[in-house]
């Protein structure tokens, strides 16, 4: 990831201009490295993502 586009897409989601997935484009990485970059900036990833990503990462189960 280059250090602008990274710096400039982090500074546009927490503002909430950029969606996740928008800022993970803008900075060229996978959303799953936008959350990480957000977390080592201290940035809170918003609550739809987190449910989604909760969501996605559940695997089905029978009782």
């Amino acid at each position: 990831m280059h250090t602008h586009a990274l710096t400039t897409a982090l500074t546009l989601y927490r503002s909430g201009t950029l969606s996740l997935t928008q800022a993970a484009h803008r900075a060229g990485c996978s959303e799953s490295e936008m959350v990480r970059s957000l977390g080592r900036h201290g940035i809170a990833v918003r609550e739809a993502f987190v449910s989604h990503a909760a969501a996605k990462n559940r695997s089905a189960s029978a009782d």
